[in-house]
């Protein structure tokens, strides 16, 4: 009986064992194929002919601006990153063109909240919209994507990671750095993952999506952070810890720590080329709104749209933007002015 249950327990030992060198070996065949973990990428854009239903009487409301805003020609209010890189340009043109523009900072969420209320002309997102965004008379026109890095620690000494590396160790199944295929041993650097994420925008596509398609893949032990300052400093006090952000945002709040990107599939975020072709595969995409009909548009507001739209051309490799002309060159799919898919094949 005793040698009968030695020979269970071993058999079952042996099965384990071999489930685990199993499980180990998906996962090295998973990042040793390029694409291969693609089905977690969520989707980059909605569908832009979804139009939000709305309560009844709601398309006839004209624009109230709020009391802060006062007698203003036009009311904005923009992401952090396009707030800081549009503010200089709105008040030159507001100066050039003899007209009061109230500029606000706000987000994505904030944005979408203003626009359903009616109470400002142009709104700007750091994301495709969602479903819920596309209101009404409602036109969403693309400035310009941006990569988003991958962070680390500074004294980290990994310096790429592959798309599907990335997945797993969001995912929590890459538990340590020496789990990473291309980790130099000689660097003695045998220090647990901390993933950290800022799971903003859940109800839009793209942004931190195309890493995982949602909140529910993470990592159980996945650590928020509800703002970016806040993702800079919570990487740059961990060593071990890995974030993601848009490169010009690390640099900004650069005060509240310094962060390295990495490479991912050998490709580096700040490479605007590897982007526009899919090879560095993780963005943010930034859209400006304008309203159509009555009682809403506004001439001054299309036009001032307009020249942001150009004037991101001039601010490439500053503030990190891939401005509409390039990537429509490289054949991502417009419809009007929105971005609304990648090129075929990517």
């Amino acid at each position: 009986m005793k040698a009968h249950l030695c020979r269970g327990r071993l058999s079952l030992a042996i099965i384990l064992a071999s489930l685990a060198i199993s499980v180990s070996l998906l996962m090295k065949i998973a990042v040793s194929h390029e694409h291969s973990l693609d089905g977690l990428r969520g989707e980059p854009f909605s569908a832009p002919s979804y139009v939000q239903p709305m309560e009844p009487g709601w398309e006839n409301q004209p624009i109230i601006y709020e009391a802060s805003v006062g007698s203003a020609d036009i009311a904005v209010t923009l992401d952090q990153q396009m707030f800081t890189a549009f503010k200089p340009l709105i008040q030159n043109y507001a100066l050039q063109h003899g007209l009061k523009i109230a500029i606000n900072e706000g987000t994505c969420g904030i944005t979408s909240g203003m626009l359903s209320d009616k109470s400002i002309d142009i709104g700007g997102f750091c994301c495709p919209p969602g479903k819920t965004d596309r209101l009404p008379g409602l036109s969403f026109h693309t400035v310009g994507i941006a990569s988003i890095a991958l962070i680390v620690h500074p004294e980290n000494p990994a310096e790429e990671i592959s798309i599907d590396e990335a997945r797993l160790v969001f995912m929590g199944d890459i538990k340590r750095w020496p789990d990473l295929s291309n980790y130099d041993s000689e660097k003695q650097f045998d220090v647990a993952v901390k993933p950290v994420g800022r799971l903003h925008c859940k109800i839009r596509p793209g942004h931190w999506r195309l890493l995982l398609a949602n909140d529910d893949l993470f990592a159980p032990n996945l650590l928020e952070v509800g703002a970016i300052p806040d993702m800079i400093a919570q990487v740059s006090s961990e060593k071990g810890a890995i974030g993601y952000e848009t490169l010009w945002m690390a640099y900004y709040f650069k005060d509240r720590g310094n962060v390295k990107a990495l490479k991912i599939n050998g490709y580096d975020p700040g490479d605007a080329s590897a982007v526009i072709s899919g090879k560095y595969p993780i963005y943010r995409t930034y859209n400006l709104t304008t309203w159509s009909g009555k009682d809403v548009e506004k001439k001054h507001a299309r036009e001032l749209v307009e020249y942001l739209m150009t004037a991101v051309d001039k601010l490439e490799g500053k503030y990190n933007f891939i401005p509409v002309s390039r990537l429509r060159e490289a054949g991502w799919k417009f419809k009007g002015d929105e971005l609304v898919g990648e090129p075929d094949g990517q």
